[in-house]
Parts: structure tokens; C-alpha cells; sequence
């Protein structure tokens, strides 16, 4: 995955900044493990596992963390 698809943090509202977020994560994932069959084989065995489900959403969470501080958390 060469290309260049994040020039930037900025966002223009906090629900741009999360969408983002969740962008980072599934981007991550993919850099991780590149094999899209691997990846949907996985889907079934942390799909429905809540310690799964919950180490994701943390992972958004950081992420957002930090595009809300790139972003002055929206302060004008």
C-alpha cells in the first residue's frame, strides 16, 4: 500500500474527525494483514467476541484522540 491517502489530520467537525478515525483503524488493519481473504476468514471469529469488539472500538478511540488534539478539539 504505497499510495498517499493521508495528507492530513484536519477535519472540519469532531463527526468528520471520527469518521476519519475509523478510516485510520480499518487502514491499519489492512496494512497489517494485506491477504483480504485472511482478513474475512478472521471476521467470523471476532465478530461476535466482545473482548474483540471492545479492543477495536479502543483502537478508534486512540485514533480519535489524536485527531481531536491535531484539530485544537474544534476550538475556534
Amino acid at each position: 500500500m504505497a499510495d498517499t491517502w493521508l495528507t492530513t489530520l484536519i477535519t472540519d467537525t469532531p463527526q468528520a474527525g471520527f469518521e476519519l478515525a475509523i478510516t485510520l483503524s480499518r487502514r491499519g488493519v489492512k496494512y497489517t494483514q494485506p491477504d483480504a481473504a485472511v482478513r474475512d476468514r478472521l471476521r467470523t471469529e471476532y465478530a461476535e467476541n466482545a473482548d474483540s469488539l471492545t479492543a477495536a472500538s479502543q483502537v478508534i478511540a486512540i485514533n480519535f484522540q489524536t485527531i481531536a488534539a491535531a484539530n485544537n478539539y474544534w476550538r475556534k
